[in-house]
């Protein structure tokens, strides 16, 4: 059976912590910041983590299960 490809846009947009969680950037900080409060745009410039309800979902799109 053929490996399975790892999908290109998730491995540009995930990576993985040592713990085995998954980061991921926010959204919203790209463009319009005019109107955005410092904090919030500072906020925004942090990594988050995956939800535990798309935990399933990103590890299927990076092969990793």
């Amino acid at each position: 059976m053929p490996k399975m490809k790892t999908n290109s846009g998730a491995k540009k947009r995930f990576s993985l912590t040592g713990s085995g969680k998954i980061k991921r950037k926010h959204a919203f900080k790209s463009h319009i910041l005019t109107k955005k409060s410092n904090k919030r745009k500072r906020n925004l410039g942090y990594f988050g983590q995956v939800d535990k309800t798309d935990e399933k979902n990103v590890k299927l799109l990076l092969a990793m299960k």
